[in-house]
């Protein structure tokens, strides 16, 4: 299996370093000719309007749209979580829109307010660590999006941070921060998840 790594901003060596980890095949991709020779596909973190700024510049806003909604395991983190997703409060910012969610951005507040927590995930046998930084959350959900693990705000109230619809798995924090892959295995199908 090759997974591609979207490679226009963001953490995408980390993401890397895990696929190959699992003992897969990992590329960096940047352009439609890269994204057609990958089976799966990873969106990092980083900054979600400038990796949207970039994907439409380098032509491959409706390139991505077609692999993915083609039904190409797709994991997206963080900023990759505001890329694939259909809305953004309060943005007009260029996203793919082919996941049926609407996200508010920084919606824990800044990197100082950046944190970690244990959440229990559906699917998955144990909690998992999860590093947030600048981190959204889930603001909406379509009816075909399936919620894996949510987490409270300083209120109490719940909010989704890991969610799949299809082929896509889309997660507020970054995985790709830790030693577990457990996450990676969940969206790409590289193996047990558990």
């Amino acid at each position: 299996m090759t997974v591609g790594v979207l490679a226009l901003q963001g953490d995408f060596r980390e993401h890397m370093a895990m696929v190959r980890a699992l003992g897969a095949d990992a590329v960096e991709v940047r352009t439609p000719g890269e994204l057609e020779s990958i089976d799966a596909l990873i969106i990092p973190g980083g900054e979600s309007t400038t990796i949207g700024r970039l994907a439409t510049a380098w032509g491959m806003m409706d390139p991505l749209r077609e692999r993915i909604e083609a039904g190409m395991p797709t994991l997206g983190t963080c900023a990759g979580l505001i890329f694939l997703a259909a809305g953004a409060v309060g943005s007009d910012q260029p996203q793919l829109g082919v996941l049926d969610v609407v996200v508010a951005r920084n919606a824990f507040g800044r990197q100082v307010d950046s944190f970690e927590a244990d959440l229990d995930v559906s699917g998955l046998d144990r909690p998992f660590h999860a590093v947030f930084i600048r981190a959204p959350w889930i603001e909406k959900t379509g009816a075909d999006v399936e919620v894996l693990a949510s987490i409270p705000d300083a209120e109490g109230r719940e909010h989704a941070v890991l969610v799949r619809q299809g082929a896509i798995v889309a997660a507020a924090f970054h995985p790709e921060l830790t030693d577990d892959d457990r996450i990676h295995r969940l969206a790409l199908g590289l193996g047990e998840g558990g």
